[in-house]
């Protein structure tokens, strides 16, 4: 199936309607006391609590979305509810992510927000919608039409003199507490200087969404994480959005290696087993490539 420019608007319409509604909803409850749940998810602490406002958000944007499904014959796929697996056999799926962040929105911390992309069986992402609440701002993308931040057309700043500026490196926090953190930071005041940047600064705290977004709010920049064994490393929902808008704004994301993101991987929703890298531009992800590289080969000769 191909959507036509007024098909293709009337999706993209609906899924910013949908983020606006759920982030409303999120801020009226951003002040009020939560009943906070745990769910089984991947090993991190982030991906395991879940609030009602996660599920009352969930309602909400699958009830602005279900008319287009009914009228593309699209399929969804949303992080509170089960995988029926139907994403494998339409031609596009919406990939929701509720409440993006859950465990900085309990924290009343930044880094939460509304994700919804449309992602095609191959796992190109068509559309990417990204809402902060906090801030009040909303990304979009939709392919080979653009990027846009408040509904304004939104560009990469050019790299042009990096002397003086800072290699933001964004991070989820889990990974602050891995064993080879400490040398994984060293690299990368080797790459900022090999850049040509003064240092780096970090950003910690935030969810996958907005741990994106920041990458582009503070080029040049990175945001990665090395695959691993456990279930986890974010999940679909968590990447297809911001992807869409990586590619429209000529940023780079990929897995670790280079290659394009699964995403609409058949056995999992999982995305620990490649890792994923964000960055500003190409150089940046070579950078971040090559350290992984040498970092594996380090610990593999560790172990043996």
């Amino acid at each position: 199936m191909k959507f036509l420019t007024n098909d293709r608007l009337l999706l993209l319409n609906s899924a910013i309607s949908a983020a606006y509604q759920a982030g409303h909803l999120i801020t009226r409850h951003s002040q009020q006391p939560l009943s906070v749940q745990n769910k089984a998810a991947g090993v991190s602490l982030a991906s395991q609590v879940v609030t009602e406002v996660d599920h009352l958000c969930q309602e909400l944007i699958l009830a602005t979305l279900l008319p287009t499904c009914e009228k593309f014959d699209i399929a969804v796929l949303s992080e509170e509810s089960t995988d029926d697996k139907k994403r494998l056999q339409k031609d596009f799926f919406w990939c929701v992510d509720p409440l993006d962040g859950t465990l900085p929105f309990i924290e009343q911390t930044s880094g939460f927000a509304v994700s919804i992309a449309l992602v095609s069986r191959s796992g190109v992402p068509i559309i990417g919608v990204i809402y902060d609440p906090l801030e009040q701002t909303l990304y979009h993308a939709i392919k080979d039409s653009g990027a846009f931040r408040n509904n304004n057309p939104w560009q990469l700043k050019p790299d042009l003199d990096l002397k003086g500026q800072y290699l933001t490196i964004v991070s989820d926090r889990s990974f602050v507490q891995q064993n080879y953190y400490a040398q994984i930071m060293a690299e990368l005041k080797t790459i900022a200087n090999t850049l040509g940047t003064e240092d780096i600064k970090t950003i910690q705290h935030g969810g996958a969404a907005m741990n994106a977004c920041w990458v582009l709010e503070n080029s040049p920049g990175c945001y990665f994480k090395f695959p691993k064994p456990q279930n986890g490393g974010g999940s679909l929902w968590d990447y297809a959005a911001t992807a869409c808008l990586f590619h429209e704004m000529g940023g780079i994301v990929s897995d670790i290696h280079g290659n394009p993101l699964d995403l609409n991987r058949s056995d999992s929703a999982f995305m620990n087993h490649k890792g994923i890298i964000y960055a500003s531009n190409v150089q940046i992800a070579e950078q971040i490539k090559t350290m992984y590289s040498r970092v594996s080969r380090m610990q593999k000769k560790s172990h043996g």
